[in-house]
């Protein structure tokens, strides 16, 4: 009678198995362990199992079974062995993964320490120790993501102003213009506005030091510094000089330059970024519109690129109730990811909402107009976000530096991750590629709908994007209107308020004869069009009639060109009304006066008082 016998094989890596015995001599011996059952006579084998060149052998006659009871005994003893050689080589391997990985770092730290310390002792000429560093490590974050930087001891500055939107300093925008640093616009409230430094004075020296010949860098550095320091600002206003001089405060940007009831009764929130106490801003701005009775609430984050989780979480509890999971972070620690739920009771889980979003909406930005969209919590209108899927940590290093690494993906209620870009691989150029179609998933909102990852935040209303005019960029580009402005405030002391004041055509006139003897010279695609043809037919030796009607075309270009500065008047009039209003109402006034002028607002507005069709929105599958 054929008896059931048991065949033990084992499979070793870096060794093979010869007939009776097994050998396996590598140290990261990998043991496969498999049973096989075989009608067969009398089977005998010896194997020794080896773990770190230790042996374990099993008798010749433990593997032959002549009886069922034997057998059993003999699989139960063979599944021991398989388990505690399991967890040994795992172990083992673990352990061993980690070792070459740290014997890795340490070598490479070795060979680059050698590298920095041979230039510094051998190099022809004398180097810069800390530029040559700061440019090793410049480089090597340049092969992973745009977010994860290094911030040397001089730097915190930054740190504080992208993390907390705050630092020390005069509280100014500035910028660059003809060769000299000018002001482009004082914050309201903070230093240098209360002390009457105004936009378009032109800097000229800081502290007694010269800003002739800086570039907008250096300048910044200088008005820059500890809150409390004392600083004098020697400025030209109107060709005369005049100085200033007032102490710097820590300077904390305004996250909610304005909100208010537009519209008759619809509220409106323009938020810019996610700063310290953005969250309670909001809501403060959101009590403030349901005391006067809204109907429904416009959320603007058009261009806000982001800021801390923290308070995008806390700016969607205001519309979400307690204990909903709005994002969860994962990385490649299991123990540090997170789940992030709301808190506290909404302040309002029924009041219809839209948020405003386009390229420029980013991380916190596309959490909260993602959350709020899965939740269907909210109608999303304008364009597709950015697509930061990625979540930063600022670690502290060695001699006061930082490092603001990426450290876990987020992802939204749905489960969708919106990462757009993949920089973990990257085409033959080395740059970065997007996540392809084929590779995005499909996933549903609370409602059904069906949103996807990999590409951003997509509008459930999508609308056109308003592209400025070739001329409207050179005009900006020289400053022109920035420069009319200066001479507006001069001659006008006083306009009506913000919602009121409006470019009017005697305006408008005005500013098209100050631009009478200023260049502001631009091509357009038609001309480059018009320029490359008549190129190519020259090389292809076309003949003169050709020539001629591509001449003539040129000269009818020219003339309609002439005609710009009408074709696009409206479109100029907004940019005059955004440079003039910010002048005499600030940051809130410029943002009151543009929105009568903004067509994304104006459809919002109109979406929120049809609640028919806010509401069909939101149903499964409306999404467009």
């Amino acid at each position: 009678m054929r008896k059931n016998h048991i065949f033990l094989r084992l499979k070793c890596e870096g060794a093979k198995i010869k007939s009776q015995r097994a050998a396996a001599y590598s140290k990261k011996a990998v043991l496969q362990l498999g049973f096989y059952f075989f009608k067969a006579e009398n089977i005998f084998a010896v194997y020794n199992l080896f773990i770190d060149n230790k042996c374990l052998t099993l008798p010749n006659n433990l593997l032959t079974c002549n009886n069922t009871a034997t057998m059993r005994r003999t699989i139960k003893l063979m599944l021991c062995i398989f388990i505690s050689v399991s967890v040994v080589t795992t172990a083992y391997a673990q352990k061993n993964t980690k070792t070459d990985r740290g014997f890795e770092l340490s070598k490479n730290l070795e060979i680059f320490s050698s590298v920095y310390k041979t230039l510094y002792n051998t190099y022809v000429d004398d180097i810069n120790e800390g530029e040559l560093m700061q440019t090793a490590i410049d480089a090597m974050l340049a092969k992973l993501d745009p977010y994860t930087n290094f911030y040397p001891e001089s730097n915190m500055e930054d740190v504080k102003l992208q993390l907390l939107g705050e630092y020390g300093g005069i509280g100014a925008l500035i910028h660059s213009q003809n060769g000299k640093t000018v002001i482009s616009e004082p914050y309201e409230g903070m230093p240098a506005y209360e002390a009457g430094v105004r936009a378009g004075d032109i800097i000229l020296e800081v502290n007694g030091q010269s800003a002739e010949g800086k570039t907008n860098e250096n300048v910044r550095q200088q008005l820059r510094g500890q809150a409390g320091s004392d600083i004098s600002l020697k400025v030209e206003r109107n060709g005369r000089p005049m100085t200033f001089n007032f102490k710097r405060k820590s300077i904390a940007l305004p996250n909610v330059p304005f909100s208010g009831v537009i519209y008759g009764n619809i509220g409106y929130i323009k938020l810019n970024e996610f700063t310290k106490n953005a969250a309670d801003n909001v809501l403060a701005a959101f009590n403030n519109l349901k005391k006067s009775g809204v109907a429904g609430v416009i959320l603007d984050l058009r261009g806000n690129g982001g800021g801390l989780l923290n308070e995008a979480v806390d700016i969607i509890n205001i519309f979400v109730d307690k204990n909903t999971t709005v994002v969860t972070t994962k990385g490649k620690v299991d123990a540090k990811n997170q789940t992030f739920k709301t808190m506290r009771k909404a302040v309002d889980t029924n009041i219809p909402v839209v948020v405003l979003i386009d390229p420029a909406s980013a991380s916190a930005s596309e959490i909260v107009s993602g959350s709020l969209q899965d939740l269907d919590r909210a109608v999303i209108m304008g364009q597709r976000s950015f697509g930061k899927g990625l979540v930063q940590n600022v670690l502290p290093l060695v001699y006061n530096t930082q490092m603001k690494v990426t450290v876990s993906k987020y992802y939204i209620p749905s489960g969708r991750c919106i990462q757009a870009i993949d920089y973990s691989h990257r085409d033959t150029n080395g740059r970065a590629v997007k996540i392809q179609d084929s590779l995005r998933t499909a996933y549903k909102t609370k409602n059904g709908r069906t949103v996807y990852d990999g590409y951003g935040i997509e509008p459930d209303i999508a609308l056109e994007p308003q592209y400025a005019s070739q001329i409207s960029f050179a005009l900006i580009s020289k400053f022109l209107p920035f420069d009319y402005a200066t001479e507006f405030v001069r001659k006008n002391p006083v306009i009506a308020p913000a919602k009121d004041f409006k470019i009017t055509d005697s305006i408008y006139d005005d500013f098209v004869q100050f631009l009478k003897d200023k260049d502001y010279s631009y091509t357009t695609a038609t001309e480059e069009g018009i320029k490359f043809l008549t190129e190519s037919a020259k090389k292809e030796k076309c003949g003169q009639t050709v020539l001629q009607l591509l001449d003539e075309a040129k000269q009818q270009i020219d003339n309609d060109k002439q005609n710009d500065l009408y074709k696009f008047k409206d479109e100029i009039k907004d940019i005059l009304l955004s440079e003039i209003t910010v002048r005499y109402y600030n940051q809130k006034g410029r943002t009151e006066a543009m929105i009568n002028a903004d067509p994304e607002v104006k459809q919002a507005a109109e979406l929120l008082k049809d609640k028919e069709k806010y509401l069909s929105v939101l149903k499964p599958e409306s999404k467009k």
